[in-house]
């Protein structure tokens, strides 16, 4: 009797235990161990051979420190070039690379085979007669798996398609996040990747790299628990689920850091596990419209 009983606790136990994982997306098959490569160096804008030549460097010697995944700045590919004072949807839509028959793009994909590394690269891309401010995420077999595009656009970005969605990539580690830049600015961006079970968002950007920023990535990272990793050109900053800095190089040279992390830190209980889901409502409601806000010198 005392054995069934013993039994039936054990199966009851195990049967809970199955249950919280199945609650919190846990999958013990992942990977939890990382070695994120964050590349820096300002590129020049419009010059695509000139940075295709950085990133070919940089991403040899992520391939020597190990690095499981690298991530490149905003736009690396062209420089971020929407910014400069000659910059038209007409120019941006010469320099944009279709996801197909792109040679950089081409090459970038040998690389992460090469190098058996994962690689977020970001450039102007062009699909569908669109322009879009884009990261590409190729796996250790050199497949893309993941195109995200930016999704808060303003005063220049505008030169370019908004992002529709917030999508998370199946990866070795589990989901993975991307956004860019600016994107982080909206604290909804992050928390929709997280939710969907991003323990790592990657973020190649261009804009502040201040104290300001810092303390918002911070912020950033703590409410999620999750690690965030800030890629700039003069910055590479990454931020762990509690909100400490854990890497910050502050160069304007071309370089690469490696950092080894541990996605166990990121747990699904605190914030992510008491929102309330049914009282956000409200954050829902409204339709954003990036027409009406075009200046005339953008237009097509």
């Amino acid at each position: 009797m005392l054995h069934r009983l013993l039994t039936l606790a054990l199966c009851v136990l195990f049967a809970n235990q199955s249950a919280i994982a199945a609650e919190l997306s846990i999958d013990e098959d992942f990977k939890d161990i990382v070695k994120v490569g964050q590349m820096r160096g300002v590129p020049v804008k419009w010059d695509l051979e000139a940075n295709f030549a950085v990133f070919e460097t940089q991403v040899k010697e992520a391939g020597k420190l190990g690095a499981d995944v690298l991530i490149t700045p905003e736009c690396w590919l062209d420089g971020y070039a929407a910014p400069h004072e000659d910059s038209s949807p007409k120019r941006l839509r010469e320099i944009a690379q279709p996801l197909k028959g792109s040679k950089y793009l081409d090459k970038v994909s040998q690389y992460a085979k090469e190098f058996n590394m994962w690689i977020c690269f970001g450039f102007s891309s062009l699909e569908d007669g669109k322009i879009y401010n884009t990261s590409g995420l190729w796996n250790r077999e050199g497949k893309l798996v993941g195109v995200y595009h930016k999704t808060h656009i303003q005063t220049h970005d505008r030169q370019y398609s908004v992002g529709m969605g917030l999508p998370v990539y199946d990866s070795e580690w589990g989901k993975l996040g991307m956004m860019i830049c600016a994107d982080r600015r909206w604290p909804e961006t992050v928390r929709t990747m997280r939710v969907q079970g991003a323990r790592l968002i990657l973020n190649p950007t261009y804009g502040s790299y201040s104290d300001w920023n810092r303390q918002v990535m911070q912020v950033r990272a703590w409410e999620n628990q999750c690690f965030i990793a800030f890629t700039h050109p003069k910055q590479s900053l990454l931020v762990d689920p509690g909100g400490d800095i854990i890497t910050r190089i502050d160069d304007v040279n071309p370089g690469v850091t490696v950092t080894e992390i541990d996605l166990r830190e990121s747990k699904d209980n605190n914030h992510i596990q008491d929102r309330r889901p049914e009282i956000y409502g409200p954050l829902s409601k409204g339709k954003y419209n990036p027409e009406q806000y075009i200046q005339d010198k953008y237009k097509e």
